[in-house]
């Protein structure tokens, strides 16, 4: 399938069997892609070089076309770290053995990015008041359902708090990634899309024609930046040199090159030292959206529906006791 064609750095990638932990011969890093999956490994291949050198183990790389691909990949054991939303962070941490180890910064300091609904600059559409009034009438492009900007929070924010359902709302709905999305709404092909600050000023640098024919609708709260994660089942000591290795780069005396190297990706700085409870906020972000939805859904009791609000807040309490717990070196 087309979603799921992978990029490789060296044409064996694909056929190499998990590592077992005593021995490593090579690294495998997941890209979550910015654009495409192409674009994206050519974007950080000079870093990732320069990791390898740090580490002295090739770094091979693997960039896919959806988020649920990389998840896939992960959950398979073909990636031993990889760059992925907070959302996809979270399902890597509980189901399949990976940690977090630094957090994404950018050269301006911010904390985070928001997400964004566009519309045409010529929209009649001026407020979420003129959108709500039109049900059934307006066409919407989305992000998958891991994707935290592209989906759930506005998902949240915007559709569950009315009790609405972005999916049901529409006249229709198609999903894809952030950068055609955009281009959807440009070209008159959708009339609202969701996006994202960050995404937004790469695509003002690729497409700025296209750039600017958009108009931001609505914004969000406040997302914390991506996350690197790594397998927990790698040697303690090759976790922590990759850890230090990604938090040590464009912080040296070769900070300058680095730095343009990190600026091929996007307007990186560089990554902070990050655990799992960097994930607090985005298992929050799933709860508003399981607690509002359970109280927009039809309950043949309200007893029923308070068991299932019960059972919301009892898997969100043990979710961040989980990632608040200390990790293991």
């Amino acid at each position: 399938m087309l979603w799921l064609a992978l990029f490789f750095a060296f044409p064996s990638a694909w056929a190499a069997p998990p590592q077992q932990s005593g021995h490593i011969n090579t690294l495998t890093f997941g890209i979550l892609p910015i654009g495409g999956p192409s674009e994206s490994l050519a974007a950080w291949r000079p870093m990732l070089d320069d990791l390898s050198h740090t580490l002295h183990i090739p770094i091979r790389s693997l960039s896919v076309s959806t988020y649920e691909g990389l998840g896939q990949a992960m959950a398979e054991e073909r990636v031993d770290f990889a760059f992925v939303s907070g959302r996809l962070a979270l399902d890597a941490v509980i189901h399949d053995r990976m940690q977090v180890i630094a957090q994404l910064t950018r050269s301006n300091g911010s904390r985070g990015y928001y997400s964004v609904l566009l519309v045409a600059k010529d929209s009649p559409i001026h407020s979420l008041d003129d959108m709500y009034r039109q049900p059934g009438k307006l066409r919407y492009a989305r992000g998958e359902v891991l994707s935290v900007s592209g989906y759930l929070v506005p998902e949240t924010q915007v559709f569950a708090n009315r009790k609405l359902d972005s999916d049901t709302f529409f006249a229709s709905v198609s999903v894809d990634n952030h950068q055609n999305n955009a281009l959807a709404v440009a070209n008159n092909e959708v009339d609202v899309a969701t996006n994202n600050t960050a995404d937004m000023e790469r695509f003002a640098e690729r497409f700025p024609d296209q750039y600017a024919r958009l108009r931001v609708l609505w914004t969000s709260s406040l997302i914390p930046h991506a996350v690197v994660v790594i397998r927990t089942d790698l040697p303690p000591d090759l976790r922590q040199r990759v850890a230090a290795a990604l938090t040590s780069y464009a912080k040296g005396k070769n900070a300058a090159p680095e730095l343009a190297k990190l600026h091929l990706i996007h307007d990186i700085s560089g990554f902070s030292p990050a655990g799992n409870e960097t994930l607090v906020p985005f298992a929050d972000i799933e709860f508003n959206l399981d607690r509002r939805r359970a109280y927009s859904a039809q309950w043949v009791s309200d007893a029923a529906m308070q068991a299932r609000l019960k059972k919301i807040d009892t898997e969100h309490e043990a979710l961040v006791r989980q990632l608040m717990a200390p990790s293991s070196p």
